[in-house]
C-alpha cells in the first residue's frame, strides 16, 4: 500500500460521497415536478460509493467512512497505524466537499444556508420525522453494524470476484431507504461533519451522536463478522 496515494484516494472517495449524496439532496431531490425524493437520494449515495469503490478501491480499499475504516480494523482487515490518517483523509474530504457544495447552493437567488442547509442528520427537532435520540442511536448503530458485515462478506477471498462494489453500493442505498426518515442517515462521521461544520446551529450540536453510533456500529459489526461468521 502506497500510504500517500491511499489517502488521497480516501480524500477524493469521501468527497465524492458527500458531494454526490448530498448533493442529490440539495439540489435534486425536492426539485418541482422532477424532483428525485428521497428514494433517489438513497440511490445516489449508494452510486458514489460503488464507483468510487471501482475507481480507488484497488488504491485504498475504498473505506470512505470512519466507521468502515473502524469496522474493518475490528474485523482483522486493516493496522490500527492506519486508522487515524484514513479518517482524517476521509474527514478533509467530507469538509471540501461540503464547501464546494455550500458555494454552488448560494448560487440559486434565495437559497439561505440557515433554511435550506446541507442535508446534515439530526434527532429529534432535527429529525426528518421528528423520531428521538435513541431511535436515532439504535438506528445508526444497528444500520453501520450490518454495513460492515456486508462489506467483510462481499470482500472474503471466497466471494464472487468483483462483485463488492455493486452490494456495498446497494446495501447503503436500502440503509438510506430506511433510515432518511429518522436521522437523514449517517453510517459515516465524516459524512456527517461536512455539511454540520457548514451549518452550524443545532446540525453541530448533535454531530457527536453521528460519530460515536456509527464508529460502535462499525466496530460491532467488524467483530460479528470476525468472530461469529467467518471460520478464518
Amino acid at each position: 500500500m502506497n500510504n500517500i496515494r491511499s489517502l488521497w484516494a480516501e480524500t477524493f472517495g469521501t468527497f465524492w460521497l458527500v458531494f454526490g449524496g448530498c448533493g442529490s439532496a440539495v439540489f435534486a431531490a425536492a426539485w418541482p415536478e422532477l424532483g428525485i425524493g428521497f428514494a433517489g437520494v438513497a440511490l445516489a449515495f449508494g452510486l458514489t460509493v460503488l464507483t468510487m469503490a471501482y475507481a480507488v478501491g484497488h488504491i485504498s480499499g475504498g473505506h470512505f467512512n470512519p466507521a468502515v475504516t473502524v469496522g474493518l480494523w475490528a474485523g482483522g482487515r486493516f493496522e490500527a497505524r492506519n486508522v487515524l490518517p484514513y479518517v482524517v483523509a476521509q474527514v478533509v474530504g467530507a469538509i471540501l466537499a461540503a464547501f464546494v457544495l455550500y458555494w454552488i447552493a448560494s448560487g440559486k437567488p434565495g437559497w439561505d444556508l440557515a433554511a435550506n442547509g446541507l442535508a446534515s442528520n439530526g434527532y429529534g427537532d432535527h429529525s426528518p420525522d421528528k423520531y428521538s435520540l435513541a431511535a436515532a442511536f439504535a438506528t445508526e448503530v444497528v444500520l453501520t453494524a450490518f454495513f460492515l458485515i456486508v462489506i467483510m462478506g462481499s470482500t472474503h477471498k471466497l466471494a464472487p470476484t468483483g462483485a463488492a462494489p455493486i452490494a456495498i453500493g446497494l446495501a447503503l442505498t436500502l440503509i438510506h431507504l430506511i433510515s432518511i426518515p429518522i436521522t437523514n442517515t449517517s453510517v459515516n462521521p465524516a459524512r456527517s461533519t461536512g455539511p454540520a461544520l457548514l451549518e452550524g446551529g443545532i446540525a453541530l450540536a448533535q454531530l457527536p451522536l453521528f460519530w460515536v453510533a456509527p464508529l460502535i456500529g462499525g466496530a460491532l459489526g467488524g467483530w460479528i463478522y470476525r468472530t461469529l461468521l467467518c471460520e478464518n
